[in-house]
């Protein structure tokens, strides 16, 4: 009865033989459905691939001129007129010719207009000159056209033109940065770590951070550490993205058998297996199996289908200290540590010792009380 018994006494989870057959020869439907894998790591061609680095998918833009001008822009626009002047009193040439007067004073007088916003059409208004449209011109472009928009009003103006307010030229940067905002792109070649850094810099870890650009109708997610041990990736950032640098940490959830039951955040952007199990305390000397290791994984095939895979490790085996720290831990990845069968008659002299230990504790009080 003892023996038998054994087979229904708690645990923490199925023994290492139980998860292979649970995994080789799945009994429900359910299981059947899920298509699980089993991988015996022996050697290193059993072991896991290593993730490939995605590549960025966003627009590849050229980069525009830096003082192009859009919708929401806002310019100074300065205008110098030597001799009769129509921004400086007196109704320019022809109001002096219809009086009479030819006055004629050499020095350069300078009318700065007020602070012209582009509307969302993408033009402006100015005295004399009208509507004009600078949606997509440089303000070279727009000095320029201003000048001409003033000929056989103003003698020879002269136009200066800077910009007050960017918003064409600028990325808007939330998250875990120290300064959130509008930030201008000053060269248009800043890249994504660029950004970041303009912004302050991140708070937190990198290894915790995920960078989401959106770019027009694309977005996509890096996470900040890949940036820096791939500097290919960093691409350069354009006029109008958005970025946002995420809190998502990584980590891996220990069960079974082991000296600690929880989730556990990485501690650096890639650890490998040897690590985890160090940093979960190992086997449970008393009830746990070193020869029945698992990592449940969640695999996506050549076809791009996600399918579950169980990888085991005997950690009875020497080889197999080498090839844990070549075995890299992944997001989401469960650790478990398989439940000894040697173990489970022990835990049954525990529990019968458990159920007598109070009647042998009364008897030893009588018999003390008896000596009495």
């Amino acid at each position: 009865m003892s023996l038998g018994a054994c087979s229904t006494l708690p645990s923490s989870g199925p023994t290492g033989p139980e998860i292979r057959k649970g995994v080789l020869e799945p009994e429900s439907d359910s299981e059947k459905q899920l298509g699980m894998s089993l991988v015996q790591v022996v050697d290193a061609s059993t072991l896991p691939p290593a993730p490939v680095m995605p590549a960025i998918e966003l627009a590849d833009l050229a980069p525009p001129p830096t003082d192009m001008v859009g919708p929401g822009d806002v310019l100074n626009i300065a205008i110098y007129e030597a001799g009769i002047a129509l921004f400086g009193g007196g109704g320019g040439a022809a109001a002096l010719a219809r009086e009479g007067a030819a006055p004629f004073d050499p020095s350069v007088k300078v009318q700065n207009l007020p602070p012209t916003r582009v509307d969302d059409n993408g033009d402006i208004i100015l005295p004399y000159a009208g509507r004009l449209r600078v949606v997509g011109k440089t303000v070279g472009e727009i000095q320029e056209q201003i000048r001409n928009s003033l000929k056989g009003l103003s003698q020879n103006p002269q136009v200066l033109v800077t910009m007050n307010q960017v918003i064409t030229n600028s990325v808007i940067v939330s998250g875990e940065v120290a300064r959130p905002g509008r930030l201008v792109l000053q060269t248009n070649r800043e890249t994504l770590s660029d950004v970041v850094a303009l912004a302050g810099g991140y708070r937190g870890s990198s290894k915790d951070l995920t960078l989401r650009v959106f770019r027009r109708d694309d977005n996509v997610d890096v996470r900040l550490s890949d940036l820096v041990d791939n500097p290919e990736m960093d691409v350069r950032a354009y006029p109008g993205d958005r970025f946002m640098l995420i809190s998502n940490p990584r980590s891996f959830s220990v069960l079974g058998a082991s000296g600690r039951v929880e989730n556990m955040p990485f501690t650096r952007s890639d650890i490998s297996l040897i690590e985890a199990i160090a940093a979960s305390a190992g086997t449970h000397p008393q009830f746990g199996d070193p020869a029945a290791i698992f990592v449940f994984r969640y695999t996506t095939d050549g076809q791009g289908e996600t399918k579950p895979v169980v990888y085991h490790i005997n950690m009875m085996n020497a080889g197999s200290y080498f090839l844990a720290q070549r075995f890299g831990m992944r997001d989401k990845d469960v650790l478990y540590f398989g439940n000894s069968e040697a173990n489970q008659p022990t835990k049954m002299i525990q529990l019968i010792s458990q159920l007598f230990s109070p009647i042998m504790t009364v008897v030893s009080v009588a018999q003390v009380l008896d000596d009495n």
